[in-house]
């Protein structure tokens, strides 16, 4: 099961404590209190697996390691380690405690999310010419601690939606090298698969219903998935009785959701066309055309229709 939202806690680990300690040699005496370490910060860093976020499924209290406090004969307190969390590309990490907000676009990209604690000083810090044995020391400081809501946006060139039982899922298995689940039965995808088109991202989003934006189906759960594609693929099925219809149900819902979606470019494929006459393809391309001059009946068991395809990708990755 995919997760795409979670929240959880981090705590950054704590400063560690300075050291009161003085040299006990003949002829070196003085103070040689060490200074703490610093506590261990925690950032997000960006990875190709879409499943990374299902680390935090049962654990959701990330703590860091604290710094170590400081001891005598000048020797300082090891810094704690700093902790990684790995998650996919498309990351939004939501601070509720601050209220900020940060984003992982890149593979490697990192963001640190808690600061670690700075270590205290030791006695040996504190010296002066009128104070030649101090006995002061400073506390480690505390590590940041936040509730974050890590929420994944995919990031693909090239979003699939339709209607559910539309052929999404078939047509990114032809073109890419994916391994979506197919069958002849609404609600086939049960979450985001992706496929690569060469440089191209390709991305199947589950299918849509009206009143998605509202929460029916599968919801807004995977709305937010198509909001960073560039194109959308609008696949419709060609033994649909209103084609129009159809086209209208999930664009309703893409502006509801968001105005932007609306504005993407858009293709639509009238899929499955060999599952009709072709009086009935020709009738329901044409209505189609009246909506969008970029309307193209398909079907994956013809060759010469998914070739208008590739080319249409061809197009788009030239232009990347």
């Amino acid at each position: 099961m995919l997760i795409d939202d979670v929240t959880i806690k981090v705590s950054a680990g704590n400063g560690g404590n300075g050291a009161v300690a003085f040299n006990k040699n003949l002829m070196s005496l003085g103070p040689v209190g060490g200074s703490g370490g610093k506590g261990g910060s925690i950032y997000c860093e960006g990875v190709s697996d879409l499943n990374a976020l299902g680390q935090f499924r049962y654990e959701k209290d990330i703590k860091a390691k604290d710094g170590g406090p400081g001891r005598g004969q000048f020797r300082d307190g090891a810094d704690g380690n700093d902790l990684i969390l790995k998650v996919p590309v498309g990351m939004v990490i939501h601070n509720l405690t601050a209220e900020t907000e940060s984003e992982i676009t890149k593979i490697g990209a990192r963001v640190l999310i808690a600061k670690g604690g700075r270590g205290g000083k030791g006695n040996f810090h504190f010296r002066s010419s009128t104070n030649t044995t101090p006995k002061q020391f400073q506390v480690g400081l505390p590590g940041e601690q936040f509730t974050l809501r890590l929420e994944l946006k995919l990031i693909a060139d090239v979003g699939i939606i339709g209607l559910p039982n539309s052929g999404k899922s078939s047509l990114l298995n032809e073109l890419t090298k994916a391994k979506s689940k197919v069958a002849n039965y609404p609600f086939t995808t049960l979450e985001p698969n992706l496929g690569a088109y060469y440089e191209l991202i390709l991305a199947d989003i589950p299918g849509l219903i009206e009143g998605a934006s509202s929460g029916r189906g599968l919801g807004i759960k995977f709305l937010r998935h198509i909001e960073r594609t560039k194109i959308i693929f609008h696949l419709i099925s060609a033994e649909s009785e209103d084609p129009a219809k159809d086209h209208k149900i999930i664009k309703k819902e893409l502006e509801k959701y968001s105005s932007e979606l609306s504005k993407k470019t858009e293709y639509i494929f009238l899929s499955k066309s060999d599952a009709v006459p072709a009086k009935d393809v020709k009738k329901k391309i044409a209505v189609l055309r009246k909506i969008s001059k970029k309307a193209f009946p398909i079907s994956v068991y013809d060759w010469d229709s998914l070739e208008k395809v590739r080319a249409i990708l061809n197009t788009i990755q030239s232009k990347k």
